[in-house]
């Protein structure tokens, strides 16, 4: 069988929104032939629905419809002249940088433990005393304790998680003749190589 070469993707038009797809890229280039200006808006219309029916999901959000006619735009490189229901864009919303996000600067003292323990201990510090903030103080410990295990592997004072304690909550949270959980550090999972080589071994068990 023979194949055109005209009907490898490498020889076709480079797509200008590639998610839409091929066809979809068809029915615009060929609206763009079309001189009556009526037709042309219905066509387009037409060309919308099938565009938002690709992606259900986002109908109700909100903008949705303007995307997807800012996308037709895109499509037809900016050249479909169209009663447009909302202020087509311009060819420079392909260049234009996207704005920067901000990004928190925030210090964290101890890394190990991290942002959300920190936030945590200042959460606590509002509680009144009794034996609710009794019950939250000696359950943050034993968090930092898994965190901190998670750092040093090997093995971890209680006294260590205390002064952390003391020192983050600046004197307000404190633990003491208290013994924490012998908590582990979470589980890691096994690499590729050894998730092989248990598997050889199981098979190898099978066959004796």
């Amino acid at each position: 069988m023979n194949f055109d070469s005209k009907d490898y993707n490498t020889s076709r038009k480079k797509l200008a929104l590639p998610e839409y797809g091929r066809n979809v890229q068809n029915m615009v280039d060929l609206i763009l032939e079309i001189e009556d200006r009526e037709t042309r808006n219905k066509a387009a219309k037409a060309i919308i629905d099938v565009m938002g029916s690709l992606y259900p999901y986002l109908r109700d959000v909100p903008d949705f419809k303007h995307k997807l006619w800012d996308h037709l735009a895109i499509m037809a490189d900016f050249k479909l002249d169209i009663d447009y229901p909302y202020d087509p864009p311009s060819r420079d919303i392909l260049t234009e940088k996207p704005n920067q996000v901000a990004y928190p600067h925030t210090t964290i003292k101890y890394r190990y433990y991290g942002k959300t323990i920190e936030m945590m201990i200042q959460k606590a510090m509002e509680y009144e005393d009794g034996p609710e903030k009794d019950v939250l103080i000696y359950q943050l410990a034993n968090h930092m304790k898994k965190s901190y295990l998670g750092y040093n592997k090997e093995y971890v004072d209680d006294a260590i998680i205390f002064q952390d304690l003391a020192t983050l909550s600046h004197g307000k949270l404190t633990l003491a003749n208290q013994e924490l959980a012998d908590v582990k550090a979470a589980p890691q999972k096994p690499t590729y190589q050894k998730q092989k080589s248990q598997k050889k071994g199981n098979q190898q068990k099978r066959h004796k």
